[in-house]
């Protein structure tokens, strides 16, 4: 591989890191449609050489919002307890169906979460004397049980789709439990480690996994994801999801190009 990929892949890499440090996302949904349409990867190969990169800046990502707000250890715990196995299984589903198939089921799960967030998001726009008008419940505590089943949920989606249990982990946590979305996105992230861990050593196995291109894009997350979590906590939380909600939808315009 030439120098210039290298250092094309370095620059991308900390492009990604920064906009997945803002978002919670780790930079995967970023990264694998961009393999696809730049590299003209298969979804398959796309999604583990993704996971090279997402990994450390997940844990770099961690560590940041830990830095920033405690999580909960117990929470985080039983949430990736109930991750592991199911990411295998996912895993294992995603590398024996069609590339085109699964791309576009990426697409698919991508634009409905977007959906939630700009509903959400219009939400809490209304005008204060309206919500303050519907009828309050109080929200279920997020309790190690209730995450170790949102873990086994958000483990199956992200071994299948290479990234994606934390997209669907946050907006679960911030709508039914009611937690801020910084600490949502520091559970979430917390949550998929050693799901994502386990995908990563079986997408590699399969040989579905570039590491000389994803090597260098987790050298460059890695310098940027910092910057990016540092951000995240200074915007107001609507911005923050109109911004998850954006980035989303702009995936699903990628990835529905590529189809």
């Amino acid at each position: 591989m030439s120098l210039f990929v290298i250092a094309a892949c370095l620059a991308a890499g900390g492009l990604i890191g920064f906009m997945g440090g803002v978002l919670g996302i780790g930079g995967g949904l970023i990264a694998i449609p961009a393999l696809v349409l730049l590299m003209g990867m298969s979804q398959q190969l796309a999604q583990g050489t993704a996971l090279i990169m997402v990994l450390p800046t997940i844990m770099m990502a961690v560590r940041k919002y830990n830095q920033q707000t405690r999580i909960d250890k117990r929470v985080a715990l039983a949430g990736a307890a109930g991750a592991v196995v199911f990411t295998w299984v996912g895993a294992q589903m995603a590398l024996g169906i069609d590339s085109s198939l699964l791309r576009r089921s990426f697409a698919v799960f991508l634009f409905f979460i977007a959906l939630f967030y700009v509903w959400q998001t219009w939400r809490e726009s209304r005008p204060a004397a309206r919500r303050a008008q519907a009828p309050k419940r109080e929200a279920p505590v997020f309790t190690p049980r209730r995450a170790s089943v949102l873990g086994m949920l958000c483990g199956t989606l992200g071994g299948f789709f290479g990234v994606g249990g934390a997209v669907l982990a946050v907006p679960i946590i911030t709508s039914v439990f009611r937690l801020p979305q910084t600490t949502a996105q520091a559970l979430a992230l917390s949550m998929v480690i050693p799901g994502s861990t386990i995908a990563l050593i079986t997408y590699t196995w399969a040989g579905q996994a570039n590491w000389m291109v994803g090597a260098p894009l987790a050298i460059g997350s890695l310098v940027f994801v910092p910057i990016g979590v540092k951000l995240a906590y200074r915007l107001p939380e609507r911005k923050l999801r109109a911004c998850f909600a954006a980035m989303l939808f702009a995936t699903v315009a990628l990835l529905v190009f590529e189809s």
